[in-house]
């Protein structure tokens, strides 16, 4: 076991973990003297002259390692955070990509060089980002003291708390920043709560949620000098066009106010101005992150996962088109199954390039996209381009015969009542819904009316009716209230065929964004896992056009899908129980 000692804290490595550092800081400081503008051979023999004039304190307490650090925020990452970012048999590291390499140099660029003051990050949901820009930078910034005060904006409280958990934990525990820098934790001298972190150095980071303002906060007399704001906007925040122009405009203003401007003497750049960072993934073409891109004042990063129109490449190529087949196929007893047998048999051909090959995995990724193709495009493809677009792109209907040909485990009815019966208003939806015992979903009947109160019970009384197997009704409370129901009660009293059966009603307020619910069905419904009537035409068409809440003249159908898909997990299912004639043990 290797041992470097500082007079702080001794390192615990093997000496494979040794010879590893030492590489590294060869590495770093051959790459200086090269940025420097010396020769390869005059880099080799500086870096060697340099190793040996600090032989006795490479990696000790403010020894060499300590020194290139503050010179390359990659070789800090590399060798003090080294158990995050360096894969090790001990760790679950991946290995670096490009990109990560980018923004690490992006990070040089912007606070050891002081070339730009703001910094707007659009990257792939799962890229690291929080881990590069919110974590390894604020550890550097507070280690070397180049920050006095540090405020990071999280998209919720305990997105922060997490964030000053782990900042936390690296100063706490790291033994190669204790080796290097001594013990800048210490609780009981310092704040130091869920939100707060207060080193020894006299400097500070703090942890906000999105909804509170940056305006005003300071440490000691010191206003923030950088800022991150880490997935600032929410879904909430992209709904309505009156929500993504508040949450610019909010950044707009507290930003302006919340740091500082440059100090210069003379000429001379004395103090850099506040750095901004603001990190995350494009959710609208008009939310915040989109904005931002529009901004001059920052330097802008925009990365997507797949380097290619993914949509055409998940549903053109040959091979991927033959898989989505497979995996849609409910005539199959385990499609999922055999699609994933189909690309393993097929891995080579299927293959594609990724941002970061070591994490986004080709199969993974492709079914992700399938599932959930808005959503991929989105937050994978950082593309707000499609939305406004049909989110349904395939359908799987069957005549209604054919439909009525299987054994059904729960059939309910699902209704939408309209408040109005002119020519512009909603229709009334109504959809009968079972699922099967072969897993699959099935509309045996949409129907899309425009209906008054009573032609509305009525038609309710109609289904029940036609459709036997009917136990549950589910009917939108947010109308009438419950008034509907107490009339289609009174009406099946007074059919014969109904009066005796035991139907159930849920009458309840639906106060869910319907972008939300109707989001839930999309790999329902282009998986084929959903199957429609083919003789409802009007019903399965405004499923098809539907493309958002905001720009889609109708939502009902789809809506009332959804719901259906949300209720029938409600209904359990009773088996009734047969006993045995005793005698027949017997053989009597």
């Amino acid at each position: 076991m290797a041992k470097s000692q500082g007079p702080q804290q001794q390192l615990e490595i093997t000496e494979q973990e040794e010879e590893q550092n030492r590489q590294l800081l060869y590495e770093a400081i051959y790459g200086q003297f090269i940025a420097s503008g010396a020769s390869p051979k005059e880099a080799v023999v500086s870096t060697e002259a340099l190793i040996l004039k600090h032989i006795n304190n490479l990696f000790g307490f403010e020894g060499l390692a300590h020194s290139i650090g503050a010179l390359s925020i990659p070789y800090f990452c590399k060798y003090f955070l080294q158990d995050t970012f360096i894969p090790k048999t001990n760790n679950t590291a991946r290995e670096l990509a490009p990109v990560h390499l980018e923004i690490w140099d992006e990070l040089d660029d912007m606070f050891i060089q002081d070339s730009y003051d703001k910094l707007e990050a659009v990257l792939p949901r799962g890229c690291a980002k929080t881990t590069f820009l919110d974590f390894a930078l604020s550890v550097w910034l507070h280690a070397y003291k180049k920050s006095k005060y540090t405020l990071v904006a999280g998209r919720t409280e305990g997105d922060a708390v997490a964030f000053i958990t782990q900042t936390r934990q690296a100063f706490e525990e790291n033994q190669y920043i204790i080796a290097g820098f001594g013990r800048l934790i210490k609780p009981n001298e310092f704040t130091i709560n869920k939100l707060e972190l207060e080193l020894t150095n006299k400097t500070k980071i703090q942890a906000i949620s999105s909804t509170s303002s940056m305006r005003g906060k300071k440490y000691g007399e010191s206003r923030p000098s950088c800022i991150i704001a880490d997935d600032y906007q929410s879904k909430a925040d992209i709904i309505t066009e009156v929500s993504r122009k508040k949450k610019y405009d909010t950044w707009a203003e507290d930003s302006a106010y919340a740091g500082d401007k440059a100090v210069y003497r003379k000429g001379v750049k004395i103090k850099p101005a506040t750095k901004f960072i603001v990190i995350g993934t494009i959710l609208h073409k008009a939310c915040f992150m989109s904005q931002l891109l529009k901004d001059r004042d920052y330097k802008h990063i925009l990365k997507r996962a797949l380097d290619f129109d993914a949509t055409d490449y998940f549903n053109e190529h040959p091979l991927w088109k033959q898989f989505k087949g497979i995996y849609f196929d409910d005539k199959r007893v385990d499609p999922q199954a055999d699609a994933k047998e189909f690309y393993y048999q097929n891995q080579k051909e299927m293959q594609y390039s990724t941002i970061w090959p070591d994490k986004y995995d080709c199969l993974d990724s492709a079914i992700d996209f399938y599932n959930n193709p808005i959503a991929f495009i989105q937050e994978m493809q950082n593309d707000a381009s499609k939305i406004g677009v049909k989110w349904f792109k395939s359908m799987r209907t069957q005549p209604a015969d054919e439909i009525e040909d299987h054994e059904w485990e729960k059939t309910m009815l699902v209704c939408d009542p309209a408040s109005s019966i002119a020519v512009k208003s909603d229709y009334s939806a109504l959809c009968v819904g079972s699922t099967a015992y072969n897993g699959f979903s099935y509309i045996r009947k949409g129907v899309l009316a425009k209906l008054g109160f009573d032609d509305f019970c009525l038609r309710v009384v109609e289904l029940l009716k036609k459709y036997a197997d009917i136990t549950h009704v589910s009917i939108e409370k947010n109308l009438y209230s419950g008034a509907d129901v107490l009339k289609i009660k009174e009406l099946i009293l007074t059919e014969p065929e109904l009066k005796n059966r035991q139907i159930e009603f849920l009458n309840k307020m639906q106060r869910t964004n319907k972008d939300s619910k109707i989001s839930t069905i999309i790999q329902g419904v282009n998986m084929g896992q959903v199957i429609f009537n083919e003789e409802d035409t009007e019903f399965n068409e405004q499923v098809m056009e539907f493309s958002g809440v905001d720009f889609s003249e109708h939502d009902d159908a789809p809506d009332c899908v959804a719901q259906f898909t949300i209720d029938v997990k409600e209904i359990e299912v009773i088996c009734r129980v047969e006993f045995m004639d005793r005698n027949k043990l017997f053989g009597r």
